[in-house]
C-alpha cells in the first residue's frame, strides 16, 4: 500500500513574523525560499486525513485501512448510526497490526459532532491550520474522505427533504469551510445509484454513462460514443442527492484547478473485517441485504423478504455487484494516494468501485446458508419502489488509473459476516 506523499497542504507549526513589515531584500527573499522548501518537505507524521462518518460500516473499515497504510486519521462522527465501541475496536486492530510489524502506530482522533456543525468544525480545523504571510491558508490536514450522509433508498422516498438538507446542503457548507482552511483534496462517497435506469440495460455500467461535462469515448466494440452532461432515470431522492453532489464538486473543480476531487461510485458493499471485530451493525432498521439476513438467522425477524422474483435475471431476483467492504476501503486508499501524488487525469474524476461481476439475491442467500449451515426462510414479495433489476460495474478505470482491484470473493464476504455474527451475537 502506498504511503502518503509529502504535500504542500500539510505544514509544520511555524509562526509568521507579524510584528513588523520589511520590504523584500536578498535576506528576506532567501528566508522565504527556505521557508517554502521546509514546508514542502514536511514529514508525513505531521499530516492528517479527515474522515467524516468514520465509524460507520464503510467508514470504520476505511479508517482501519488508512491507519494500516500509515496515515494519521481524524474522525468526525455524530454517532447517529455508529457506536463509540467501533472507535475502540479500530484502534485495537490498527495497534495489533503495527505491533506485529514493529512499525509506528499513527495518530487516531475522534470528534463526536456533526460535520454540519460549522462552529465545531471551524474550531477543529483551526487546530491544524498553519498559514504564513506569504502563502494562502494551509493545513496539516492533507485530504478529506467524506462518508457522512443519509443512505437509505426507501427512507429517501418517504423523507426527501431530510436527504437534500443533509447530503446536498451539508456538502456545500462543508466544502466551503474546507476551502477557508486551504484543504482541497477531497474523496467523495458516491453511489452506483447515479446510473439510474441505465442499470436495467443489462450491460455493465461505465463511468461515462453518467458524466458532468461532454465526453467522447469508445465502447467495447470500438464504436465511438458522445455523451452529454447529465444522468438517466435516477429512481430515488438518495440517488439524486449523490448525483447533485457530484455535479457540485465537478463545477467546483472546474472553477478552481487547485481542488482535487475524486467521486467513488460504490456498488454493493458486504462482508466485514476478517477479525470479526468490525461489521455492519446499524442503529436503525437495516435495509441492506446481509444485515437483514443476519436478523433472520438470529431470529429477530421470521423471514427474508425478497423484493421481486420476476426481474429479467438468471433466477428472477435482483442482481448486484457485491463488493467486500475491505476491498472497498482499500479503494479509498488507492484514490487518496493517487490524488495526493497529483496523478489523476483531471482534477475531478469518477471511479466505479465494484468487482465487475453480478450475483443475484438468491445466490447470496445460498452462500450464506452454506457458510453458516443455517436455513434462511424467505418469501418473495412485490418489487421495492426505487429498485432496479441489475447493477454491475465496469471496473477498468479504477484498475488502470488507481492500480486497484478487488481481491475478495462473495464466499469471503459471507464467511467474514458469519464470523462477526459468531463473535458478537448468540447464534
Amino acid at each position: 500500500m502506498d504511503s502518503p506523499q509529502r504535500s504542500t497542504s500539510g505544514l509544520s507549526d511555524l509562526q509568521s513574523p507579524a510584528e513588523t513589515y520589511t520590504p523584500d531584500t536578498d535576506a528576506s527573499v532567501g528566508y522565504e525560499e527556505n521557508l517554502r522548501t521546509f514546508l514542502e518537505n514536511l514529514q508525513f507524521e505531521e499530516q492528517y486525513i479527515l474522515v467524516t462518518g468514520g465509524l460507520g460500516f464503510i467508514g470504520s473499515h476505511t479508517t482501519l485501512e488508512l491507519l494500516k497504510a500509515n496515515y494519521n486519521v481524524i474522525v468526525v462522527d455524530n454517532m447517529s448510526n455508529s457506536y463509540q465501541e467501533v472507535f475502540d475496536r479500530v484502534h485495537l486492530l490498527a495497534s495489533r497490526y503495527h505491533e506485529s510489524r514493529g512499525s509506528r502506530m499513527p495518530s487516531l482522533q475522534i470528534h463526536n459532532h456533526d460535520f454540519q456543525d460549522c462552529v465545531m468544525l471551524r474550531a477543529l480545523l483551526k487546530q491544524f491550520e498553519l498559514s504564513t504571510r506569504w502563502e494562502p491558508p494551509r493545513s496539516k490536514i492533507s485530504g478529506v474522505i467524506h462518508f457522512a450522509a443519509h443512505k437509505s433508498v426507501e427512507e429517501s422516498i418517504r423523507q426527501p427533504l431530510k436527504y437534500y438538507s443533509n447530503n446536498v446542503t451539508g456538502l456545500v457548507n462543508f466544502v466551503s469551510i474546507l476551502e477557508e482552511f486551504g484543504i482541497k483534496n477531497f474523496i467523495f462517497s458516491s453511489s452506483a445509484t447515479v446510473y439510474g435506469t441505465a442499470a436495467n440495460s443489462g450491460a455493465p455500467l461505465r463511468e461515462e454513462y453518467c458524466v458532468h461535462s461532454k465526453e467522447t469515448f469508445h465502447e467495447e466494440n470500438g464504436d465511438e460514443r458522445a455523451v452529454e452532461s447529465g444522468c438517466v432515470g435516477i429512481t430515488n431522492p438518495y440517488g439524486r442527492t449523490k448525483w447533485m453532489c457530484e455535479a457540485i464538486l465537478a463545477d467546483l473543480a472546474a472553477s478552481d484547478p487547485s481542488w482535487t476531487v475524486v467521486a467513488l461510485r460504490y456498488f454493493n458493499p458486504i462482508g466485514c473485517d476478517p477479525s470479526g471485530l468490525l461489521g455492519e451493525d446499524p442503529r436503525g432498521t437495516p435495509t441492506n441485504l446481509l444485515p437483514v439476513v443476519v436478523n433472520v438467522i438470529t431470529g429477530q425477524i421470521p423471514e427474508l423478504k425478497v423484493f421481486g422474483d420476476d426481474w429479467d435475471t438468471i433466477d428472477g431476483t435482483a442482481v448486484r455487484d457485491f463488493i467486500h467492504v475491505t476491498d472497498l476501503a482499500r479503494g479509498h486508499i488507492a484514490a487518496l494516494s493517487t490524488a495526493l501524488k497529483g496523478e489523476l487525469q483531471t482534477n475531478f474524476r469518477t471511479f466505479n468501485l465494484g468487482t465487475g461481476y453480478g450475483h443475484s439475491v438468491m445466490e447470496v442467500v445460498n452462500v450464506m446458508e452454506s457458510v453458516s449451515s443455517r436455513n434462511i426462510p424467505r418469501k418473495a414479495v412485490s418489487r421495492r419502489q426505487g429498485d432496479v433489476g441489475s447493477c454491475v460495474a465496469v471496473a477498468k478505470r479504477s484498475d488502470q488509473e488507481l492500480h486497484w482491484r478487488t481481491e475478495k470473493s462473495l464466499q469471503d464476504a459471507c464467511a467474514d459476516t458469519w464470523n462477526f455474527l459468531k463473535l458478537n451475537r448468540t447464534v
